[in-house]
């Protein structure tokens, strides 16, 4: 079954990987396997994208043993519509919203103003997503158990049900 309005494969992976490059510390590259790795992205996949990125001026990308990736402007620089755009070209959601080619049925449609209406509201959001929005600080690993010190479920999941008074040994 073909989803329409579905962001490629190719999209998809191109954003976690630059989430996950923004959330490096400033200056720090990432050898492309680490990356894959961390992100489930397959690694030949994961070169293409960051090839594609780097020719756009959004990764930069250091050969050799201290080589690696990293994100090429600040996070807050980068919106989601400029990696998708890198990725895909420009977004549109139907040909007859294509400035460079007329509809020849424009004077007389009564869908192209819904079609424009939905494109510019998704751009914004795409357009005022940036990548520094979406990343989060790691989080380090919490111990089920700590000596004979046992930790209540309620301590790890938030879901009232799932840690009504059970705990963990």
């Amino acid at each position: 079954m073909q989803h329409l309005l579905q962001v490629s494969r190719k999209v998809d992976y191109a954003l976690r990987a630059m989430i996950y490059l923004g959330g490096l510390p400033e200056g720090k590259r990432e050898p492309l396997q680490e990356v894959a790795v961390k992100n489930g992205i397959p690694k030949d996949f994961l070169a293409k994208i960051l090839k594609t990125l780097a020719d756009e001026g959004l990764v930069s990308a250091l050969r050799g043993p201290h080589g690696g990736v990293s994100i090429a402007r600040p996070p807050g620089d980068i919106s989601f519509l400029d990696v998708i755009e890198a990725i895909d070209g420009p977004v549109q959601l139907n040909v007859c919203l294509d400035d460079t080619k007329g509809c020849s049925l424009s004077s007389v449609c009564t869908m192209q103003s819904v079609w424009k209406a939905g494109q510019d509201r998704m751009l914004d959001v795409y357009r005022t997503t940036k990548l520094a929005d979406l990343i989060t600080a790691p989080q380090a690993p919490v111990p089920l158990t700590h000596g004979k010190t046992r930790l209540k479920l309620s301590s790890l999941v938030d879901d009232p049900v799932l840690s009504a008074g059970t705990s963990v040994s």
